[in-house]
């Protein structure tokens, strides 16, 4: 691949996860509002597993796999879809959908943290101050009382934090796998294995299911984006990133969804945005920019 050629789709797939990331906080929360939260991600893992194989077998791409990839995939698809994306949607039942997206976006320090715990990778002067700066930041979110009062706002925030954690660990684990080399085909395989768990989660957990015509229409379009958007160009450009770039680089898009989930929520489902969380988001966003600002990376295959 041309070096001009890599660049551009570097920069597509940064926007995708970027902006269309964004706006999954406010489509999990429409859809959520009427579906139960492990069989609405079941259902648009797998659809968008079985959309992303059948286009691969229109293009000539093999869906060959290795029981070693299959392992790999599996354990990507219950780290990233079936506990990090099955929490965040679990948690928007008790929090509004700008809060969670604020919440994730402290994922950099997490990845940081993990990164030096893990793989003992040296944390930098600047990176300490993010690191200050972020927890500053969190706590400032995270306490306010008119919102810490609410029924379920706390069970809420540790479901994020639990999914942060998650994402973090299968970032690392990711850069590291031995996993499909085509990034379209990797994506079909961990959303049909992070589907597969995520609905015998939503039956062993009895929950309700539907059929799509039984959907309130904005849930129904809620789900096609989610599905189309979402899933199959955002987490196809977000596993492609993976492998170009490293973990905590790929987890500076925290600085553009929060500001997209708290615009849209606010604009769309009247979500209040506090003066305290602006705060706190200017806080915690510049801590994130602290750790990465002078940190030097090549894009590269982690691991290689």
């Amino acid at each position: 691949m041309s070096a001009s050629r890599k660049t551009i789709l570097i920069i597509l797939a940064f926007f995708a996860i970027y902006v269309i990331w964004g706006s999954t906080y406010l489509l999990n929360k429409i859809a959520v509002s009427q579906l139960p939260p492990f069989f609405l991600a079941s259902i648009r893992f797998l659809t968008a597993s079985i959309i992303i194989f059948i286009i691969a077998k229109v293009l000539g791409i093999s869906l060959a796999i290795s029981k070693k990839q299959l392992l790999n995939t599996t354990i990507a698809g219950l780290l990233f879809l079936t506990l990090g994306n099955g929490l965040a949607v679990l948690a928007l039942k008790y929090i509004d959908s700008g809060f969670a997206a604020l919440e994730i976006s402290a994922q950099p320090l997490v990845v940081l943290i993990m990164m030096r715990v893990l793989q003992g990778k040296r944390i930098q002067l600047m990176s300490y101050i993010g690191v200050v700066l972020g927890f500053i930041g969190i706590f400032l979110l995270v306490s306010q009382k008119e919102l810490i009062t609410k029924e379920g706002q706390v069970l809420g925030m540790v479901l994020i934090f639990a999914c942060m954690l998650c994402w973090a660990y299968a970032s690392l684990f990711v850069g590291n796998a031995e996993l499909p080399k085509n990034h379209f085909v990797n994506t079909g395989y961990q959303m049909l294995t992070g589907g597969i768990l995520l609905g015998l989660t939503s039956l062993v957990l009895n929950e309700p299911w539907s059929m799509p015509q039984d959907w309130q229409a904005d849930v129904q379009w809620s789900m096609f984006g989610l599905i189309l958007f979402g899933s199959i160009i955002a987490f196809t450009a977000f596993n492609y990133l993976l492998k170009e770039v490293s973990p905590d680089k790929v987890a500076t898009s925290t600085y553009v969804n929060p500001i997209i989930a708290l615009i849209l929520g606010w604009w769309i489902l009247n979500e209040v945005i506090t003066m305290q969380s602006i705060i706190a988001a200017v806080i915690l966003l510049t801590g994130v920019y602290f750790i990465n600002t002078k940190r030097k990376f090549k894009p590269r295959y982690i691991g290689r």
